[in-house]
């Protein structure tokens, strides 16, 4: 399963959603709330094993699956060991 795909069923799992479009905002459209995004976040920790800093949890990492996807996309690749 795709890191898309895991990240949408937790998100249709857990928030009983599953009518949005990968671009929508999660916070305006109202699908998941300031308490969702940290169960979002600690899913997005446990599963997909990355950690997030403070400084990470803004609307440009987390308001969109796009936008989560991109962002844990990048998190697992600064962790890859560089070729040298």
């Amino acid at each position: 399963m795709s890191i898309r795909e895991r990240i949408r069923t937790f998100i249709v799992d857990t928030f009983f959603v599953d009518d949005f479009g990968d671009d929508d905002s999660f916070l305006r459209k109202g699908l998941i709330d300031s308490t969702g995004m940290m169960e979002l976040v600690a899913f997005l920790e446990s599963d997909l094993g990355i950690k997030l800093e403070d400084k990470e949890l803004v609307p440009e990492n987390l308001d969109s699956l796009t936008r989560v996807v991109a962002f844990v996309e990048r998190k697992q690749n600064q962790r890859l060991p560089q070729a040298g």
